[in-house]
Order: structure tokens, then C-alpha cells, then sequence
């Protein structure tokens, strides 16, 4: 792989590797865009098949905040880490204390958190090294579980689509179709239930299903495979990526495509045909901003009042979408990128760009 021609294509500012042969570590940094603000981003700790394949991955994903955070309206960049390793035999205090250390040597520019392979309990020993890190535990100052606020702040995304789409200023008598019910999933199906829609959920663990239909009174479970041909008025993704596909769009019976799932669309071109089909969608990383604004609260001292302040807001990005959409003309998802574009180009003159490409500790 041409490193430099990567990073330079994507737009990064630095991506840094560090090595600490004492506790094995291996973790790669990539900073986005720092234009407004700090970049933050989980570490992901993975066994990847190559430093390639590791490589790749961390500079999508940071990428992607970048686009999260900006188009959230938030005073963040973007960033990612990976550590390559096996996150269920390689973890422990020691390689998390160094990684803290290689997080602290950036000085700022990166905060990180907790992703796929770490926990809140990692990020703690992150923590011990370093104050640029965010999503501990509460009894630390920090949020806890974001999957609350997530949930709330999709909640909102699915009135502001509803809104666009039926004229509507509430979801009573409305039907969801909630696919997973994980942390988000259920917390989002207990607060449309609570909003007065029928939920019907579906997940690959049926006894998850079975509880929900149990504590929050939901009104109809169907098999995974089944859930993209319910009749309702709101699909709402938020278990897998891609699921919005070849085999899936032609069976979709609903009005809008609103959840928490991340990269819902399996191509650009998905997202040329649910419009195409009458459908409205939603963008993922604009409606599941949830999460990124509950740590991004923690940054100032946690407020869990703040934390849903701000969520609240979700309505009104998800809302400017439509707006661009149907003014220029476009996709809904080429409507968010365009949204987070026009932020950046705002910022960029506040902020320098370094462009550099750092090896080694």
C-alpha cells in the first residue's frame, strides 16, 4: 500500500503507529480533520488479518466521525484507533497504561473512547495516562452507557422524518418495526412505545424478543428475515450495517427508513433507490449522533440534563436534511454529506491542517 497517497486521498491530517515491545502493543491513530475541533473516536481492538487491513479500517472509520461530529454540530474532528490484537486473550492493564501514554503524546488533538473489542473498564486503565479520554464510568465523571441517549436522539430523528414525510406532529397509532433489540434497540422501542406508536421487533436472539414483548409491552415479534416486509410506517435499523440492499429494498413496506444502525445503506446507489421508491431515509451517522453527544458532554463535565439537551437537536440536523434535499434536488445521504461539507468548509480557516505521517514512538 502507497501510505502517503492513502492518507493524502482521504484527506488525514496524521495517522501515527506506535509499538510498546513491553506489553505487546500495536496501535495505529488516525486524525481526520481538526478543523472543528479536537478529533474523537473510539479504539477499536481487533485481530486483524494484516496491518494493511488494520491500517484501512482505522482510516474509514476516523473519517467517518469526522462526518458524525460535524454534521451533529458539534466542536469536534475526527479520529479513530485500532490496536491489533485479540481483544478476548490479549487485554490487560499494562498494554491499555501504554496506549493511554501513546493517546497522551498527541497532545490533544486526539480523545478517545471505548468501541468494538474495549470497555468502559479499559478506557479506565486509558484513563491512568492520559486526560484525552472520554466514556468512563460514571462513578469516574463520565456518562456510563450511551445506549440511553442514542436511542433518545433516534427517537427524535424518526419524529423529524415523520414530520417530513406524513405531516405529523406526533407518532401515536403509528407502527415500527424495530430490527434489534440490543441496548439501543430496546430502549428505542420502550420510548416509541411510551410515544404511543405499535412496535413490532425483531432479533437473531428471540429471547430478547420474548423480554421485550414481556417488560415493555411490544406488540408483535416476527423472524429476522421477516421484519423488512412488515407493513408499518417506520423501518428502524438497529442491529447490522448494509441491510438496506438488492434483496431487502423491494421487500420494505413502509414510508421511512429511521434507525441507529450504523452504514445502513449497502452502496451509494441503495440510497439513490429508496428515494427513488418514495421512501425517505434517514442518514445513519446523523440520527444515531446519540452516543458522540453523550461523551462529547463528558468533555465539560458530565450533565446528564446537558447530555439530553443536546441529543434533542438531532431533530432539527435531521430536519435540515429533508430541507437540503428537497431544495437541491438530491439524496437524502448526499444531502447529509453536502451538510457536512458546507460545516467544514465553515471551519476550515480556524483551525491547521498538518498533513503528516508519523512512525514509531
Amino acid at each position: 500500500m502507497k501510505y502517503f497517497e492513502r492518507v493524502q486521498k482521504e484527506g488525514h491530517e496524521q495517522v501515527s503507529f506506535f509499538h510498546d515491545p513491553g506489553t505487546g502493543l500495536k496501535a495505529i491513530i488516525a486524525i481526520h480533520n481538526t478543523a472543528l475541533g479536537p478529533a474523537l473516536g473510539g479504539t477499536r481492538m481487533w485481530n486483524y488479518a494484516s496491518e494493511d487491513e488494520a491500517l484501512e479500517d482505522v482510516l474509514r472509520l476516523s473519517r467517518g466521525m469526522t462526518y458524525k461530529a460535524a454534521a451533529a454540530g458539534l466542536r469536534l474532528g475526527g479520529g479513530k484507533a485500532v490496536i491489533i490484537g485479540n481483544p478476548k486473550t490479549d487485554k490487560t492493564e499494562a498494554l491499555f497504561r501504554a496506549f493511554g501514554k501513546c493517546v497522551n503524546a498527541l497532545g490533544g488533538r486526539y480523545i478517545t473512547a471505548e468501541d468494538v473489542g474495549t470497555s468502559v473498564k479499559d478506557m479506565e486503565f486509558v484513563s491512568e495516562e492520559t486526560a484525552h479520554v472520554t466514556g468512563v464510568d460514571e462513578s469516574k465523571g463520565g456518562g456510563g452507557d450511551p445506549s440511553p441517549l442514542t436511542a433518545f436522539g433516534t427517537l427524535q430523528g424518526i419524529k423529524a422524518a415523520v414530520k417530513h414525510k406524513m405531516k405529523r406532529e406526533d407518532l401515536r397509532g403509528l407502527t415500527v418495526a424495530v430490527q434489534g433489540v440490543g441496548h439501543v434497540g430496546w430502549h428505542l422501542s420502550d420510548l416509541l412505545k411510551k410515544e404511543g406508536a405499535k412496535v413490532i421487533v425483531s432479533d437473531i436472539d428471540f429471547a430478547a424478543c420474548q423480554r421485550a414483548e414481556r417488560e415493555l409491552k411490544i406488540d408483535g415479534i416476527v423472524n429476522p428475515d421477516e421484519i423488512y416486509g412488515v407493513q408499518c410506517d417506520v423501518f428502524a435499523p438497529c442491529a447490522l450495517g448494509a441491510v438496506i440492499n438488492d434483496q431487502t429494498l423491494p421487500q420494505l413496506k413502509c414510508q421511512i427508513v429511521a434507525g441507529a444502525a450504523n452504514n445502513q445503506l449497502a452502496t451509494e446507489r441503495h440510497g439513490v433507490e429508496i428515494e427513488r421508491r418514495g421512501i425517505a431515509y434517514a442518514p445513519d451517522y446523523v440520527i444515531n449522533a446519540g452516543g458522540l453527544m453523550n461523551v462529547y458532554v463528558e468533555l465539560e463535565g458530565y450533565s446528564p440534563e446537558r447530555a439530553y439537551r443536546i441529543c434533542s437537536g438531532i431533530y432539527n440536523n435531521v430536519a435540515q436534511v429533508f430541507q437540503i434535499s428537497d431544495r437541491q434536488g438530491i439524496p437524502t445521504y448526499q444531502a447529509a454529506d453536502a451538510l457536512v461539507e458546507q460545516r467544514l468548509a465553515m471551519a476550515s480557516g480556524l483551525a491547521p491542517r498538518f498533513n503528516t505521517f508519523h512512525r514509531g514512538r
